[in-house]
C-alpha cells in the first residue's frame, strides 16, 4: 500500500514539473476552421491575428452590401442625404423585392421610403431590393453606383476585389437589369482579407453602423424583421443559443455559389475584433467557426502598451544639432506604442527608429517630430496588416528646444572653422615634405 502511495506520489511530481517546463508558447493553442478562407484582425490596428488562405477571391453574397452601406454613410456625411431623405421604388428594386427567390421585406411603389428605413432593411434583413433603391438614390443607375464601389474599394487600400452589383447576387439573377458595364456571367468578388479590410473602415469611419448592424430585430413597413446574425446577444427564441457577447455586426451572406459566409465584429474589454469566414457548409457552421476565431483572438491576445510615452531608445538618445546654442537635442517617442500580443510572445517585440535627418539645424522646437518609431515584431503569428498605412509606429519628437546662436557666435564659429581648416591643411602639407 505505501509502495503504491510512493509511486502515485512520484506521477503526481512528474506530471507538475512536466507542466513547469513546458514552453510557454505551447500553452497558447492555436486554431482551426472549416471554413475554405478565413481571417482575424485587431479591429484598432489592423494587424492579422490569424488567416487561412485569407487572398483567395471567392463570391461573398451579402457581404457586398457592407461597401453599399460605407458609401451610404459617405453621402450622409458630405449632406448629399440624410436620413430623413425619401424615396420612391423603382420598377428594378421592386422586380427583386416581388422574387420570392429573393430575401426582401416586400417593399411597394408610388410610396415614400426614408434612407433610415432602406438601410435598416438592407443591414439588418440583408435585403436586396432596398440596397439597389439606395443605389439608385445616391448615384442615378446601379451601374453608376458599382463605378463608385469599386473606386472607394481602390481608395481603401482593398486587394483582391470585383463589385459588380450592390447587392451580392450574381448577376445572372438579375434577369434584363444587370448593372450597366458589367455582363451576365460577372458575380462579385472579395478575398477574406478585402472583406476584413472594409470592415475595419466602415467599422472606424462610421461606427454608428454598428448600431444599427447590432440590432436583433426591428419594425420596418408594419412588420418586425429579423436580423440574420444570429450571434447578436437577445436574438428570439432558439437562435439566442448562437449569441456572443459583445458582437454587434456586421453582415451575413448566402448564395449557392459563395456558401454561407460572415463577417462578424465583437468587443470585449475594450478590445475589438474583425473575423470574416468564407464558404462554409451552413448558417450554423459560418456562426461556430466564427465562433472560434473570437474565443482564439479573446483568450489569446490583450493589448499591451510596449514602449511607453517618453521612451529614448538606447544609441538614439539624441541628434546633433548645427547653428544652435546647443550642440545636441535629446529625442524620445512622443506616443505609447501598444499592439495585440499573443500570450507568450511578449519578447518577440522591437522597437526600431526612422529619422528624417542625421543632423538638425537651429532654431529647433520642444516636441518637433525627426522621424517615427515602429515596432518590430520577430515571431510566428501572420506578418501583416491590413491596411495600408502601418498603426503601429508613433512619432519621434524632440525633448526640448534649441534657440539659433547669436549672429557673433555663428560667425566666430565661421572664423573658427575656416582657420582650423587652413591650420589642418598647412599641417597636412608640411607632413608631405617629410
Amino acid at each position: 500500500m505505501i509502495q503504491k502511495c510512493k509511486m502515485a506520489l512520484l506521477l503526481a511530481v512528474l506530471v507538475i514539473a512536466g507542466s513547469l517546463l513546458m514552453p510557454v508558447n505551447s500553452l497558447a493553442q492555436e486554431v482551426e476552421t472549416k471554413a475554405k478562407s478565413a481571417i482575424l484582425v485587431d479591429a484598432e490596428t489592423g494587424d492579422i491575428l490569424f488567416q487561412k488562405e485569407a487572398e483567395l477571391t471567392l463570391p461573398p453574397a451579402s457581404m457586398t452590401k457592407m461597401m453599399t452601406e460605407y458609401l451610404v454613410m459617405e453621402a450622409i456625411e458630405e449632406g448629399d442625404i440624410s436620413w430623413d431623405t425619401t424615396t420612391q421604388i423603382s420598377d428594378y428594386p421592386y422586380s427583386i423585392s416581388a422574387n420570392p427567390s429573393f430575401s426582401g421585406v416586400g417593399l411597394t411603389q408610388n410610396k415614400e421610403y426614408t434612407v433610415r428605413a432602406l438601410y435598416e432593411a438592407m443591414a439588418i434583413n440583408s435585403d436586396n431590393a432596398t440596397a439597389i433603391a439606395l443605389a439608385e438614390l445616391i448615384a442615378g443607375s446601379e451601374g453608376e453606383f458599382v463605378k463608385m464601389m469599386n473606386e472607394k474599394a481602390a481608395e481603401l487600400g482593398m486587394e483582391d476585389y470585383q463589385f459588380v452589383n450592390s447587392t451580392g447576387l450574381s448577376n445572372s439573377d438579375l434577369g434584363d437589369n444587370v448593372p450597366e458595364g458589367t455582363s451576365a456571367d460577372d458575380t462579385n468578388l472579395m478575398s477574406a482579407h478585402a472583406a476584413a479590410t472594409l470592415a475595419y473602415h466602415l467599422v472606424n469611419d462610421y461606427p454608428e453602423a454598428l448600431e444599427i448592424s447590432g440590432t436583433p430585430t426591428t419594425q420596418f413597413d408594419g412588420q418586425e424583421i429579423q436580423n440574420w446574425n444570429w450571434m447578436i446577444p437577445g436574438m428570439p427564441g432558439y437562435l439566442s443559443d448562437f449569441g456572443y457577447e459583445g458582437v454587434d455586426g456586421l453582415k451575413t451572406g448566402y448564395t449557392e455559389m459563395a456558401g454561407n459566409t460572415f463577417t462578424g465584429t465583437a468587443k470585449q474589454d475594450g478590445q475589438r475584433l474583425i473575423s470574416v469566414v468564407m464558404k462554409t457548409a451552413s448558417r450554423e457552421e459560418r456562426f461556430e467557426e466564427t465562433r472560434k476565431l473570437f474565443d482564439y483572438g479573446f483568450e489569446q491576445f490583450e493589448t499591451q502598451e510596449l514602449y511607453a510615452t517618453g521612451y529614448q531608445m538606447e544609441n538614439s538618445t539624441s541628434l546633433p544639432v548645427t547653428k544652435g546654442k546647443e550642440n545636441s537635442v535629446a529625442i524620445e517617442t512622443g506616443e505609447a506604442l501598444s499592439t495585440m500580443v499573443k500570450e507568450g510572445e511578449e519578447d518577440s517585440y522591437s522597437i526600431e527608429y526612422e529619422l528624417e535627418e542625421e543632423e538638425l539645424t537651429a532654431p529647433v522646437e520642444s516636441g518637433q517630430q525627426v522621424g517615427q518609431a515602429k515596432l518590430v515584431y520577430d515571431g510566428e503569428l501572420p506578418d501583416g496588416n491590413i491596411v495600408k498605412e502601418n498603426p503601429n509606429t508613433v512619432p519621434v519628437v524632440t525633448t526640448s528646444a534649441v534657440e539659433k546662436s547669436n549672429w557673433f557666435m555663428l560667425t566666430l564659429g565661421g572664423i573658427g572653422g575656416f582657420f582650423g581648416d587652413l591650420f589642418t591643411g598647412a599641417v597636412d602639407m608640411v607632413k608631405g615634405w617629410f
